[in-house]
């Protein structure tokens, strides 16, 4: 049973996991959310790691320097016990001048130890802040492009989705129209150049011209005569 229940659980969690990835595909502000918070806990959390590991390096460093200093006053202790031939205090402060060279060795390994571990801890506290702020502005950009693309397929769609063959259909009515009117014209003008009062008109006004022709060469000839009779005479 309990073997059965693991299952059960790892299943739901693949569910869950499966639905919250849909989720941000949808509204990828959230993945970038989600991801800063997680990010910004963690820091959180090294943050408080290093500031312990900083008192660390200081309550060692304070401890350095009183066993340093505890050191020197035993050397100045001890100077002064031999040069006034006090033996016995003389070997009670070289055996805890033996001791507190120990001591400040390990001490010193300590410091040593704490403040690299220090330093390590700032840089990686500097890193994750780091990756804070580029996470941020990379929501910030991919967000805008996002937009801008979501806005550029809003036109498109509206584009395509616009027709004009009503408007180009209506136009060809009105193009067929003139057309039609300019060819009835023609026609006119065709028929109009074959109709037989039409050509009769034009026959009797060349017949007319043809007369008056006539009759002027008669008046010339008429005149013509006329002035050679005056000239007889």
């Amino acid at each position: 049973m309990p073997g059965l229940f693991t299952r059960l659980s790892n299943l739901w969690r693949g569910f869950v996991s499966l639905w919250i990835a849909d989720v941000e595909k949808e509204h990828p502000e959230i993945a970038f959310e989600n991801a800063i918070a997680s990010m910004a806990e963690k820091y959180t959390k090294l943050k408080k790691a290093t500031a312990a590991i900083v008192r660390r390096r200081e309550d060692t460093e304070q401890r350095f320097t009183k066993h340093k200093e505890e050191l020197a006053q035993v050397n100045a202790d001890l100077t002064v016990a031999i040069e006034t031939n006090q033996d016995d205090l003389a070997m009670v402060l070289l055996q805890k001048k033996s001791a507190l060279e120990k001591d400040l060795a390990d001490i010193t390994a300590e410091r040593d130890s704490s403040a690299r571990d220090a330093e390590s801890a700032k840089a990686s506290l500097v890193q994750v802040q780091s990756e804070i702020k580029k996470l941020k502005a990379e929501r910030d950009s991919s967000l805008a492009k996002l937009a801008s693309a979501q806005i550029k397929v809003q036109i498109q769609e509206q584009l395509e989705g616009i027709s004009v063959d009503a408007e180009i259909k209506a136009l060809d009515g009105v193009r067929e129209h003139i057309r039609n009117q300019v060819a009835a014209a023609k026609l006119g003008d065709e028929l109009g150049q074959n109709d037989l009062d039409t050509r009769l008109n034009q026959l009797r006004a060349q017949s007319g011209d043809v007369t008056a022709k006539q009759q002027l060469q008669e008046l010339k000839a008429q005149m013509a005569a006329k002035k050679a009779s005056q000239k007889t005479l």
